[in-house]
């Protein structure tokens, strides 16, 4: 199969849509049934592959970078009665170990993304379930900060992984439900039936009910925000957001190759060589240079371009993921001119 591609941007995304009110944001999935990242298999009922959560992940970087005036973030769906029903079941079953495993690990890591932009960008997060939100899509709601179940009578939070699959929810569904929102055991049995667990109680932790439509999740959202600050010294609303680009990256047979970082493989020995280098000499000396640089700041830059070597070489390079001979090795060069690597 060819190689996976992490970079996307929201021109490009089949999945999700996002939307600026002011403070708030809008995350809306909208899978596309025919949109899959690997062919064989139809997502339906907004269920997700790698291709939905690498849209994800792009969209939150953006949030982040972009949109400093952004302090509450709305994650909601725009199909009926469905919020999201997890990973795709007949993706996972097509799929190999390695593949399987790296999945769960990118799909993991954008929930803890979502957590630490909470705890330390000045984000908050809301989930706008409205329908039923099982399996990977009631951990995607998890990962918010509040979760709000729009009340149709047929909306419903559960982990049916358990009893229809015989496997533990594997993006952190229960370490969520119990270590984060202190849910006692009798409700976690509710969640982890099939039928899943409907707000009949005043327990708000599971999630919180609501009425019919979505309304009082914006201004939920919008309250939030004005309780929020990003951080920054002077106003969020005057803060000058940083676009993210694209890389400059080339692939060919010996690797890849950015400005800063450069992998070197070898696919006999199926190990790879990762060198991060720093410029001969820094131009932003300043904040105000540094601002002004924006995503070419080669501190950003070579951050982003580590990031995206380790998940091409994760996503792309599976016979290297699955054995004992797996080695990875980080060579760091230094600058004396910047006194850094």
């Amino acid at each position: 199969m060819g190689a996976v591609d992490f970079q996307t941007d929201p021109s490009r995304y089949k999945h999700w849509r996002l939307a600026f009110d002011g403070p708030v944001a809008t995350l809306t999935i909208d899978v596309a049934e025919d949109g899959g990242i690997r062919p064989g298999y139809k997502l339906k009922l907004n269920s997700y592959d790698l291709g939905v959560d690498i849209e994800l992940h792009d969209a939150l970087q953006r949030v982040r970078f972009e949109h400093p005036e952004i302090r509450s973030v709305i994650i909601t769906s725009a199909k009926n009665r469905i919020f999201c029903s997890g990973a795709n079941i007949y993706m996972l079953g097509l799929s190999s170990h390695a593949w399987k495993v790296n999945f769960c690990k990118f799909t993991n890591e954008t929930r803890n993304g979502i957590e630490d932009a909470s705890a330390h960008s000045g984000l908050k997060f809301l989930a706008a379930c409205n329908g039923t939100t099982a399996g990977g899509g009631y951990e995607l709601a998890l990962a918010c900060d509040e979760i709000i179940l729009v009340d149709d009578r047929s909306s419903a939070v559960s982990l049916p992984e358990l009893p229809l699959l015989g496997v533990l929810p594997g993006t952190g569904g229960l370490t969520r439900v119990t270590d984060k929102r202190k849910v006692r055991r009798e409700p976690c049995r509710h969640v982890l039936h099939e039928s899943g667990w409907r707000p009949r109680s005043k327990s708000k932790r599971l999630a919180a009910r609501r009425r019919r439509h979505q309304a009082p999740a914006v201004c939920r959202a919008h309250q939030t925000a004005r309780l929020e600050t990003r951080g920054a010294e002077r106003s969020p609303f005057r803060a000058k957001g940083v676009a993210l680009t694209p890389l400059k990256r080339t692939i060919d047979e010996a690797g890849l190759h950015y400005t800063y970082v450069d992998v070197r493989w070898n696919r006999e020995a199926r190990t790879a060589t990762i060198t991060v280098r720093a410029p001969e000499t820094v131009k932003e000396d300043s904040l105000e240079k540094v601002i002004a640089a924006g995503a070419d700041w080669w501190s950003l830059e070579m951050a982003r371009e580590l990031d995206d070597a380790i998940l091409t070489l994760r996503a792309s390079e599976l016979d290297w993921g699955s054995g004992l001979s797996r080695r990875l090795e980080v060579q760091r060069r230094f600058s004396p001119s910047t006194n850094s690597f």
